[in-house]
């Protein structure tokens, strides 16, 4: 399983009323995450033939982020079936390793010309193992 990260530091505009991270803010990170991992490693003919929409997110937040917070998150895609994908997203704190966030999403892979359900072929899987 190949993992992608990236680490970030917490700015003013992520924050909501009570200055933590917005829950928003995170449902953004969780899907740039995924987004910048999946075109890092497909090909552009595969990713103009392929599109991913999500079905569901399940976040768990443990501990709150706040204004000058440095970040780790990573990612990687746990199962395929058919042609749903489950990724995983965690959000730690980069200084003390301390897991804030994590989340499992399912992403749908659909035909990008006709936005029908496709299995996830072979050739998808085998990028992420």
């Amino acid at each position: 399983m190949k993992t992608y990260a990236e680490v970030l530091n917490v700015s003013e505009g992520d924050l909501d009323d009570l200055n933590h991270v917005n829950n928003i803010r995170y449902v953004e990170w969780i899907q740039d995450i995924s987004k910048k991992h999946w075109e890092k490693v497909a090909p552009q003919a595969m990713r103009e033939d392929m599109v991913w929409v999500v079905r569901n997110h399940n976040i768990n937040y443990l501990k709150s982020a706040v204004l000058g917070d440095t970040l780790q998150i990573s990612t990687y895609i746990k199962d395929n079936t058919g042609p749903l994908s489950t990724r995983v997203v965690e959000i730690k704190n980069h200084k003390t390793g301390q897991l804030l966030i994590s989340a499992h999403t399912e992403w749908c892979l659909l035909d990008a010309k006709t936005f029908r359900p496709k299995r996830v072929p072979e050739t998808v899987h085998n990028l992420f193992l």
